[in-house]
């Protein structure tokens, strides 16, 4: 097992059409579901000081996840607002991401020392800490960054050389595009791996040796609530890749003499990253099935 941690947004979904409200965020997220897959995990983030951000805390806690880092503050806590309107659901920021956006956690050094003892740190585009990520990458912790569903080619360009992994929604995109964005994140701004995923279209991978597909597993059937499905996603792959690497790492350490050769790391890779994408469908599949991102309804 592997230590994750997710720094910065987290937000409650609320739907005004069952006056339910749930907690959520992609860095929240993560932190959530790498503790359900049986990792260490922990979260720091902004808290603010309503009744959202109570049951933010309050979901962290009951799932066993460190909120020790998180930062408290007067504010509000980011609301995205689901609507319905003439059958189609409609997700709308309420009040700009809150004190995330307006107030955005801050890396200082006792938060870079607690960091170093992680083997992967996550963030997003909605976290507003990009510039503060390289003080993460600096300590040789894996920084994975998800751009969601908002990016722009600029964003891509301007966040990927300060992170190791790139995560971003295919959207409506054609996979033959989907795929030279990918090898532009590796190949020309210095990313380990990129990684798209574009609903029941499946997944991509690019790593910088070769590209990965995967269909999503029995996306034709009936589905609660697709709400994370993507976090889920992203969440099983990383955590399964990296244990799996840590593994590898740790049978090489003292580097004996004529243990392994270059070919033999990229069978173990291509094998792994098949079976880490398994994880990946087989998680969003199961999230799927779920209300709420992590769950933990409550009406309002």
């Amino acid at each position: 097992m592997i230590k994750i941690l997710g720094i910065g947004d987290n937000v409650v979904d609320k739907n005004y059409t069952t006056h339910v409200m749930y907690p959520g965020g992609n860095s929240f997220n993560f932190a959530v579901f790498g503790k359900r897959l049986g990792h260490e995990a922990a979260y720091a983030g902004v808290i603010g000081s309503d009744i959202e951000a109570k049951m933010v805390a309050d979901t962290l806690r009951a799932e066993g996840v460190d909120i020790s880092r998180c930062q408290y503050k007067e504010g509000e806590t980011g609301i995205c607002g689901i609507h319905l309107h003439d059958g189609d659901r409609v997700i709308v920021d309420e009040n700009d991401q809150g004190l995330v956006k307006s107030d955005p956690y801050t890396i200082t050094d006792e938060v870079l020392e607690y960091a170093k003892g992680f083997d992967i740190v996550h963030s997003s585009c909605f976290s507003h800490i990009e510039e503060q990520l390289t003080k993460v990458r600096d300590l040789g912790v894996p920084v994975i960054y998800d751009f969601s569903d908002v990016w722009e080619d600029a964003d891509i360009d301007y966040v990927c050389p300060k992170v190791d992994i790139a995560f971003f929604s295919g959207k409506e995109l054609p996979f033959e595009d989907l795929e030279k964005k990918l090898r532009h994140c590796v190949d020309d701004l210095g990313c380990e791996m990129a990684i798209t995923t574009a609903g029941t279209r499946g997944a991509m991978i690019f790593n910088g040796r070769r590209t990965y597909f995967k269909e999503p597993y029995n996306a034709s059937e009936p589905i609660v609530d697709t709400t994370g499905a993507g976090d889920s996603w992203i969440t099983a792959f990383i955590t399964t890749y990296f244990d799996h690497r840590k593994l590898w790492n740790e049978l090489h350490k003292g580097d004996p003499e004529h243990f392994t050769q270059d070919r033999d790391w990229v069978d173990y890779e291509d094998k792994l990253i098949d079976f880490a994408m398994c994880a990946g469908n087989l998680f969003a599949r199961r999230n799927c099935l779920e209300k709420g991102s992590v769950g933990y309804g409550t009406e309002f």
